[in-house]
């Protein structure tokens, strides 16, 4: 197929179609036909033109914003309201012949309470405040406790306590043995056996040693504190006489011509300890027990 160029087949085109025209008739040219009324948004335009113009005004509504809560608030109680008591009226006043007033305050009203001042005293002359007296924790009296109910409350150590024990000495049965570093008082029984007591013995400075007999026994026995002891203890009394509150206790049983005694004693605490002036002491069912069994002239070995 051949190529024909555009440029050379535009001018045959027209001269052909010239010469056609001029043999034909004349060209007529048809157009479509328009109504000839109007569109209705024409009508439109030209009332709002006729009719007065009025200002018009355009009102811009911005984004709305939503707010969200996570939880509804709380809701808060409104306070209670307070109710305050009427304060009480004041008491009458007695009126009397006078009618009140000035003439009653005067002559017959009731007392005025008035404040006077006073001056505070300077220091010097002020009375002095005695100081308190500071407390006296498990204060001793001179020479007993008030009552024996008072002494048998207090405990003592269980090895002094009355008991049997196992004796291996010379000392034939019926003797007493006295063994004061220990604190033991011993009657010796048959079979290597004794009877142990738990005792008080002389403080430092007045223990001693040796072999007594028993020269005399008394129940509840007066107490006279001998002169040497009056210089050391002059708040002791020269006399006591026999009971409770005695420091010789139920018994007494005197050791030859000699001050010393085995003797009872109120003071149960003191047992198993160096307390006296060189006395043995024990407690007073002990001192009772002994008493009843031994008779005057047994031999006492104190080591």
């Amino acid at each position: 197929m051949r190529r024909i160029s555009m440029s050379a087949l535009l001018p045959a085109l027209l001269a052909g179609a010239y010469s056609a025209s001029a043999s034909a008739e004349p060209l007529q040219l048809a157009f479509p036909s328009y109504p000839t009324s109007q569109p209705a948004y024409v009508a439109q335009q030209q009332a709002q033109a006729a009719a007065p113009s009025s200002p018009q005004y355009y009102v811009y509504a911005g984004p709305q914003r939503t707010t969200r809560y996570a939880a509804a608030p709380p809701a808060y109680a409104a306070p209670a309201p307070v109710a305050y008591a009427a304060p009480a009226p004041p008491p009458p006043t007695a009126t009397g012949p006078g009618g009140g007033g000035f003439l009653q305050a005067i002559f017959g009203g009731p007392t005025i309470m008035a404040h006077v001042y006073q001056p505070a005293l300077p220091a010097y002359q002020q009375a002095p405040v005695p100081a308190p007296a500071p407390d006296v924790v498990n204060q001793r009296q001179a020479y007993a406790p008030s009552t024996e109910s008072d002494s048998s409350a207090y405990p003592v150590d269980p090895k002094y306590d009355r008991q049997v024990v196992d004796f291996r000495g010379e000392e034939p049965p019926g003797t007493i043995v006295i063994d004061t570093p220990n604190k033991f008082l011993y009657l010796v029984k048959d079979g290597g056996k004794a009877l142990r007591y738990g005792i008080g013995v002389g403080r430092p400075g007045f223990t001693w040693a040796g072999v007594k007999t028993i020269s005399a026994k008394r129940e509840w026995p007066d107490w006279r504190p001998p002169s040497d002891m009056l210089q050391r203890r002059p708040d002791l009394p020269r006399f006591m006489p026999g009971g409770v509150d005695n420091p010789l206790g139920a018994r007494a049983m005197y050791l030859g011509s000699t001050l010393y005694r085995i003797h009872g004693s109120n003071e149960p605490w003191t047992i198993g300890t160096n307390v006296s002036s060189g006395c043995i002491r024990m407690r007073n069912e002990d001192v009772e027990d002994l008493y009843n069994r031994v008779p005057v002239g047994t031999k006492v070995v104190v080591i």
